[in-house]
């Protein structure tokens, strides 16, 4: 390994003079830099950089918790926020939770070992009001970035968030103004703040048309594709008359509408299909998707923006991003069929999505 020293006798410099003009110091001549680090970079010298984050006590790494990295909704997210911190000179770490209390804590835990100088976190939502890592962040001053909504455990960190009210308005209106007026919707999880204002966001686009709500058209689907297959089934072994099907997310549509076609259900002649989130696999579908694209990469831009406010130790507003439309060919006017009456069998959900 190639020392400072061993670059000084080369040159026939001091010691310091090297490691002044290694770091750029002002009182070494512009010659003298170019020369050290012309000979430095010749001999093959890597900087050790765990001293000097020692020395300027940082680590030059940031932590980040997801669900799950194979969640696409998390993709373009993760690549914006890499994008940026490798931009800045500092690496990312990656930590999953898949959605537990227990693994997210100690992940959080790791990352806090490792001596990182901010976290971005995509939170297990819970309903309590506390939840003791999280005070344990705001007791340390950690600079912390939540990924989605704030709820009250974690309402004292700053955070970037989408749209998802606004965006389910728009999708359910977008329906309506095709003239469909019987919308199932296929729900998330009830804990999730963010399905809650999508649910939210279809009940009030119905409410603003004063068409009445039906709580017998919300089925509970969850986040998958096999959730999305169940649902639908649901929606045909019950019989229930619609026109069309708003999804809580990409996959829970693509899951319904697969079901759908498979049962001889034409999308979108007989039934429109919306989603949440413009994954690339809802461009691609077999009847490609409408949906609501998702300010992903934005919202990572803007999440690193808020860390550098930070660790500035300023205190950063919180960023909600608009989500838009996009339609493609899963919607059109409303057929004279329904998927209560078009099939007259009952089709089991695949085991794999």
């Amino acid at each position: 390994m190639v020392r400072l020293k061993d670059i000084a006798l080369r040159a026939g410099v001091s010691l310091m003079t090297v490691s002044k003009a290694l770091r750029n110091a002002p009182d070494i001549s512009p010659a003298t830099k170019a020369r050290v680090k012309l000979l430095a970079e010749t001999m093959g010298y890597v900087p050790d950089s765990a001293a000097q984050n020692l020395r300027n006590r940082t680590s030059k790494l940031f932590g980040l918790v997801i669900p799950a990295i194979t969640d696409p909704v998390f993709a373009r997210l993760i690549s914006a926020i890499e994008e940026r911190t490798r931009n800045l000179g500092c690496d990312l770490i990656f930590a999953h939770s898949m959605n537990q209390a227990d693994r997210e804590e100690a992940s959080i835990r790791r990352l806090l070992s490792r001596r990182v100088d901010g976290l971005f976190i995509s939170p297990v939502y819970r309903m309590a009001p506390t939840v003791p890592i999280y005070e344990e962040l705001r007791r340390r001053n950690t600079p912390t970035v939540i990924l989605g909504h704030n709820v009250p455990f974690c309402q004292n960190f700053a955070n970037v968030e989408g749209d998802d009210l606004g965006g389910s308005f728009a999708a359910t209106s977008h329906l309506l103004e095709l003239g469909h007026r019987r919308i199932a919707f296929f729900s998330g999880p009830l804990g999730s703040p963010w399905a809650q204002e999508r649910l939210e966001g279809y009940r009030r686009a119905l409410r603003t048309a004063e068409i009445e709500l039906d709580d017998r058209l919300v089925f509970t689907a969850g986040t998958t594709v096999d959730e999305g297959e169940k649902a639908a089934l649901q929606l045909i072994d019950e019989s229930v008359e619609v026109t069309a099907v708003q999804a809580v997310n990409d996959l829970v549509a693509i899951g319904a509408a697969n079901l759908f076609l498979n049962q001889g259900i034409k999308i979108p002649h007989e039934l429109s299909v919306v989603g949440f989130g413009n994954i690339l696999a809802s461009e691609y579908f077999r009847v490609p998707l409408t949906t609501l694209r998702h300010p992903k990469y934005r919202l990572g831009e803007a999440a690193v923006d808020c860390m550098l406010q930070l660790l500035d130790r300023k205190t950063p507003d919180p960023r909600r991003l608009p989500a838009g439309l996009v339609i493609r060919e899963s919607t059109a006017r409303p057929g004279p069929l329904h998927p209560g009456k078009t099939s007259g069998q009952t089709a089991a959900p695949r085991a794999n999505s």
